[in-house]
């Protein structure tokens, strides 16, 4: 599984010209889902995205969590975060979930955002969505669930 997600200070997303989600200060979260994905990866994603301390303190240092700023948090579905462009020009989607798959494993993630307690709004699943956001800072944290399994150097 894996997760490209931008700290703003406000972001909305629309479907055929209506709007259908907007949020403020928070996190605009694209999420991916793996062919291979179990639940473990889905637990580990939501704990990474909620408690990363990259909102700033007083000081300005990144030290709070969007669990510790009560951010808001824009989902959208991302197959394209599997893109592989190692061969020739057109990217090969292959370790992507199929749509059926990663529609009931991108359903349990954001229930399990839900269940963090903060504001949540949800892009269209398997739609062409027009995002628009500003990006504060910039930053934009990548996550790959796999990283979970391989030792720390």
């Amino acid at each position: 599984m894996r997760a490209l997600f931008q700290r703003v200070s406000e972001g909305s997303v629309s479907v055929a010209g209506r709007e259908v989600a907007r949020i403020g200060r928070g996190l605009a979260v694209f999420l991916a889902v793996g062919r291979d994905d179990e639940p473990e990866d889905a637990a580990y994603i939501v704990e990474k995205v909620t408690n990363l301390r990259i909102f700033p303190d007083a000081e300005g240092q990144f030290d709070q969590s969007a669990l510790d700023v009560d951010a808001d948090l824009l989902l959208m579905s991302q197959f394209t975060l599997y893109a592989n462009t190692r061969k020739g020009r057109r990217p090969s989607f292959t370790d992507a979930a199929s749509p059926e798959q990663a529609r009931g494993v991108f359903d349990s993630l954001v229930q399990r955002f839900q269940a963090t307690g903060l504001e949540t709004a949800i892009g269209v699943f398997q739609e062409t969505m027009q995002v628009a956001l500003v990006n504060d800072g910039p930053v934009s944290i990548w996550i790959d669930s796999a990283e979970r399994h391989r030792p720390r150097r």
